[in-house]
């Protein structure tokens, strides 16, 4: 199944399975994708941002990712059930510190079979980029080529090229 995810892979949001990450190549399938087949015994539907504190978690749980050449920033896609634990661990330590064991996660790239395992309040308050928690102000991707489901930002800047580049809103 490696390749192109199968397009009724759904994230949390309910919109098409985005693409998380092809380096290093992640996902169980190692296709890019936090995609969920009847294989994956594990889970790994939960796209998130390593840390140094989660990598000596997981790895005091005995699933050490740095043997794997992983290291704090690299994206992944993590069983539900290990970042379940490292939020329940984080939340029961009085040390604010102990938060950044909990992976920020990426909405979009997260596959909804992780709903099974985790709230969504949960996934939302460690999302990465917080606004796509609403999803009101992305969009799919529509280039061509592009990646499904991969979140565009709609506000921001207008000018599309510079003065005498190709187009400028004021010229559409």
């Amino acid at each position: 199944m490696a390749g192109k995810v199968p397009p009724t892979s759904l994230n949390v949001l309910k919109k098409p399975l985005g693409i998380f990450s092809k380096d290093p190549m992640t996902g169980f399938y190692r296709n890019g994708y936090c995609d969920v087949g009847p294989e994956d015994r594990g889970i790994h539907a939960v796209a998130a941002i390593l840390t140094d504190p989660f990598l000596d978690f997981s790895a005091s749980k005995g699933n050490n990712l740095r043997s794997i050449g992983l290291t704090a920033g690299c994206r992944w896609c993590l069983c539900a059930a290990r970042w379940k634990e490292a939020l329940v661990h984080a939340s029961k330590s009085s040390d604010p510190a102990s938060q950044a064991i909990v992976p920020r996660v990426h909405l979009h790239a997260t596959h909804e079979k992780a709903l099974d395992i985790l709230s969504m309040d949960d996934l939302k308050k460690h999302a990465a980029e917080p606004e796509v928690a609403t999803a009101s102000n992305f969009v799919e991707s529509k280039f061509p080529g592009g990646d499904p489901g991969v979140g565009l930002k709609t506000e921001g800047k207008t000018e599309l090229a510079g003065k005498g580049g190709m187009t400028s809103k004021d010229e559409l």
